[in-house]
Order: C-alpha cells, then sequence, then structure tokens
C-alpha cells in the first residue's frame, strides 16, 4: 500500500486553540495514483494566489518571558510543512527590526510577501514604523484654523532609503525628520537608533524576482494590495491580535498567515510640529496601529521602563505607582466633528457639584469578520455641540473643529478596540478595524474614587467605561493636541514618543494584515 498526508486546518470546540493543524493519510496500491492525487492537490494549493511564499520573519527572543523565542520554535515546522520560505531574524536590541527595515531597498522588500512579527505590539509596532518611514507619502494631519506651526498645511512626503540624508527638503520645502535621524533631539526611543543594519541577503528566496541590469524597479509605497503584516502573538498584553483575530494564541495566527487571510488595518500617523522656522527639531512623524496616549497612559509606560524585569506585572506595578500620584495635565484639543455619530461631552463641573456620573450611550456595533461597517464608504460631518453645554469646549472659525480644554487626567485615541487579556473588550469596544476613524478619549480632572471605578470597569466584559461625566469619548477622523507644558509623554502601541503638540490623523486601510477579523 503506497501512502500520502494531507496536512489541513480544522476547528475544534474542545481544542484550547480555535485553529488547530490535522494530518490525513490516504493509501492507495498503485503508487502513479497516489502521486497523481498530491500533484492535483499541490496545483489546488499553488493557484490560491492570496497564500504566502517568502516571509520575513523577526523574532523578539525576550518578550514575554522569553515566549518569542518558544513560540517561533513550536510555529515553524508549520511554515516548513506549507512550504512557505522564511527569512528568520533575532532581534539584538531596542530598533534592530525598524534598522533593518527601514535599511531595505525596494528590491529587497519586493522579494517577500510580507514581514511577519513573532513578539509584541511594540516589535510590530517597529516593524510597521520601518516600513512607512519612507513609503508613506500623503498630507500631514489637517490642523485647526490659526494652529499656527511650521509645516501644518503642508504634504508629508516618504524618502526611499537611498543613502541620503533622513532629513530632506520636500518639494513643498518642508523638512521632515524620520526616526533615525542624526538631527538632535531630546528623545530616548528605541525608534531613534543610528545603528546601521547589512543587507538580507535575500537573493536565494526568490532568484526568479531579480532585475536585469537597466531594469526600472517599481517602488514600493503604502497603501498597496499585495503586502501584508502579521504577528504571531508573544508579548505581554497583545492588543493588535486580540483585536484582529480574537484570539491569543500562536497557532491560530500562524495559520490564518500560511492559508493567506487578509484585512485591511487603519493607522494613526502621528505629527509631532517644529515649532518655528529657527527650532532644530523638524516634524517628526511616527505611526501607531492600536494606540496614542497622553498622561497616564503615557506614564506607566515611561514607568514600567524602569522594572522590565519583573516582566508583564511591570505594567501592573507601574500602572498603581502611576495611579496614585494622581496627576493631571492641563492641555487642549481640538477635533474634527464627525456628523454620522454623537459625541459624548461631559464637563468636571458636573462631577465636582454631585450629579450622577454615568450617562447612557449608543448602541454599540462591534466589529467582526466580513463587518460591513469597515466595508462601507463612511459619510464625515459635524455632530451636535449642543447637547451639553459646556464653557470648555467652543466652536472654532470653522464649524468642522471643535476644542476642548482643561486639565486631563489622560488623552488617549484608539484605532482599535485594544482588547487584551485584562480588558475583554478593550479600550473601546465598538471600535472598527478598517472605518477611517479615531474613538478619541478625554478624562478630565476627577476625584481618586471615581477615577478607580472607571479604571475597574475595562476589566469588566459587557461592561461601558465611557459612561462616565467626567469622560468625553469622539469619534473623528483627525484631531490636535496642545499641551500647557512638557510634562508627560506619549505611549504609542507601548513605545515612547516625546511631544507636547502633536497633531494625529486616522489613515484608512493604510495596511494590510494576515487575518480576517475576529470570529462572531
Amino acid at each position: 500500500m503506497h501512502r500520502f498526508a494531507v496536512h489541513v486546518v480544522n476547528r475544534s470546540r474542545k481544542h484550547p486553540s480555535p485553529l488547530i493543524p490535522c494530518e490525513y493519510l490516504f493509501g492507495h496500491k498503485d503508487s502513479q495514483s497516489c502521486k497523481s492525487w498530491v500533484e492535483l492537490l499541490s496545483a489546488c494549493t499553488n493557484g490560491e494566489h492570496d497564500r504566502p511564499k517568502n516571509l520575513l520573519v523577526f523574532v523578539h527572543p525576550l518578550c514575554g518571558k522569553g515566549r518569542g523565542r518558544k513560540n517561533w520554535e513550536v510555529v515553524a515546522p508549520l511554515f516548513d510543512r506549507a512550504k512557505v520560505n522564511t527569512k528568520v531574524i533575532t532581534t539584538e536590541r531596542a530598533g534592530h527590526a525598524y534598522d533593518t527595515i527601514a535599511s531595505l531597498s525596494d528590491t529587497e522588500l519586493k522579494k517577500f510577501d510580507g514581514v511577519v512579527a513573532v513578539g509584541g505590539d511594540g516589535l510590530f509596532n517597529e516593524i510597521l514604523n520601518g516600513l512607512l518611514r519612507s513609503r508613506h507619502k500623503t498630507s500631514y494631519p489637517p490642523t485647526p484654523e490659526g494652529f499656527g506651526y511650521v509645516g501644518s498645511n503642508e504634504k508629508c512626503q516618504g524618502y526611499r532609503n537611498d543613502g541620503l540624508s533622513n532629513s530632506m527638503p520636500t518639494s513643498n520645502n518642508v523638512n521632515v525628520m524620520l526616526p533615525g535621524s542624526s538631527n538632535k533631539s531630546d528623545d530616548h526611543e528605541p525608534l531613534l537608533s543610528t545603528a546601521q543594519s547589512p543587507g538580507l541577503g535575500t537573493s536565494s528566496l526568490n532568484p526568479n524576482t531579480e532585475p536585469s541590469s537597466g531594469d526600472q524597479v517599481p517602488s514600493v509605497s503604502f497603501p498597496n494590495d499585495w503586502f501584508r503584516l502579521g504577528i504571531i502573538p508573544s508579548g505581554s498584553t497583545d492588543a493588535i491580535v486580540l483585536s484582529t483575530t480574537g484570539e491569543r494564541d500562536p497557532v491560530t495566527s500562524a495559520l490564518l498567515i500560511i492559508l493567506g487571510r487578509r484585512m485591511s488595518l487603519d493607522i494613526a500617523q502621528v505629527v509631532r510640529w517644529k515649532s518655528s522656522p529657527s527650532a532644530e527639531i523638524l516634524p517628526t512623524v511616527r505611526y501607531a496601529a492600536s494606540f496614542a496616549g497622553y498622561g497616564f497612559y503615557g506614564e506607566v509606560i515611561r514607568e514600567s521602563e524602569n522594572f522590565r524585569w519583573m516582566g508583564p506585572a511591570r505594567y501592573d506595578f507601574s500602572g498603581t505607582m502611576v495611579f496614585l500620584k494622581h496627576r493631571s495635565y492641563e492641555a487642549k484639543v481640538a477635533f474634527l466633528e464627525n456628523r454620522s455619530t454623537d459625541s459624548l461631552t461631559a464637563s468636571a463641573e458636573n462631577v465636582a457639584n454631585g450629579v450622577q456620573p454615568r450617562q447612557k450611550r449608543p448602541r454599540k456595533t462591534i466589529c467582526r469578520t466580513s463587518c460591513s461597517v469597515c466595508k462601507e464608504t463612511l459619510a464625515t460631518g459635524q455632530n451636535s455641540a449642543d447637547d451639553i453645554p459646556d464653557s470648555s469646549r467652543t466652536i472654532c472659525e470653522k464649524p468642522k473643529w471643535v476644542w476642548s480644554k482643561g486639565r486631563f487626567l489622560s488623552v488617549g485615541a484608539a484605532v482599535i478596540s485594544c482588547r487584551n487579556e485584562r480588558a475583554p473588550d478593550g479600550l473601546v469596544a465598538e471600535a472598527h478595524l478598517s472605518d477611517g476613524f479615531l474613538h478619541l478619549l478625554l478624562i478630565r480632572d476627577c476625584p481618586l474614587p471615581l477615577y478607580l471605578w472607571h479604571l475597574t470597569q475595562f476589566t469588566k466584559k459587557g461592561s461601558d467605561p465611557l459612561t462616565f461625566k467626567f469622560v468625553e469619548h469622539h469619534k473623528t477622523k483627525a484631531f490636535t493636541f496642545i499641551s500647557s507644558h512638557d510634562e508627560s509623554v506619549w505611549n504609542l502601541d507601548g513605545e515612547l514618543f516625546q511631544a507636547s503638540e502633536v497633531s494625529v490623523q486616522a489613515c484608512r486601510g493604510l495596511v494590510n494584515l494576515f487575518a480576517s477579523g475576529p470570529e462572531a
């Protein structure tokens, strides 16, 4: 009897992973019949063009107390079995993945169907910024009337890594300081690394794609419809994976990559402005896939850097320390109104006067697989600002902009729901993966017990922590933030970013993921 094996993917309710690899053995006394079946099945799988053939893989060996290396050892045989070529790089320092991706030429990058991060949200953020630093050509985020920062009405142009300086004039004579620039800065961020990465030596992966001398290699820019990013969850929170697949399981994520699943993901573009023509610090661009937060969110990450030896527990410890300090920050925020949804706004005076600190919100529409909201083009407009009067909120000269000012415990913008094991519904349960909107969360100064009540609601599935009167929730496409003093830092997907004046906009469907959305 001659036999051959067929490897398939099944779902099992009893297994902890929703997707599991299975093997079926078939046999026949005629070897030619077996060979014919193997050739037929191989032709079918090879004809599925969404399946990746070549992948660049970054493994973070220390994340999640060493889970990165262990998880890759578990899933690597699956890629070999599926005949997916992988170029594996184990990161050796902060910024290693960013430097490597940013140094790739278009020729080298086009040899891969995507990049996979075996790590947490921070490693994914490095890869994301390395890809987009020179390949995302778009306008800067819009700014309110009279904002007045240099370059705020100009274009943000990306540059290919061709050996030129990272800081160079655009066609609109605006200077952009890209990550890795040698310009002076007070930032202490992993992305600001000056180390150079050697070439990948990728010619062996797909020699047929090597252009002959004299051929013009098409430039790689984002968004595009062929390049995808994947994550094998191995971090402390893995919010991106939980929000896009619904499962924090390395095997499931690996199988989704192998099967070539595809979905679009919004990305937040964060710009720190150059304040004057003579300022040394130029406009700086960063990208975030899940969350950008200032105040409490930034201080927790900054404090946790001192306790990395504690592993994931450092976030609980640092969060408690920052919470007990109960610091608030004077700031102004201007956001674009959106007619299609109602913002929830409230004043701090209501809480101080003993008003019931909870309010009703519209019914949530949760983002799922084949989400209709993400597929349709959403009309933008202006929300009514007259429902809840607040002296701290004034309409700008252009009615589409609204100012909110005062003292805030935190200012955050969720791109996706940001689900994690501690917050099963995420920061914003109704956030969608590719609808072109940010969810701006403004947490005004309030008594410590009320703030604790608000934070504990995130840990309860089905609760709504955004119904408190001191919480403002606005669905918007862009906002500008100005702090009175450079007191805190920004948290971009777990990476620190020093900035006191920033503008943020949602870039709809800027990248594609090896995912299909959480199941219903």
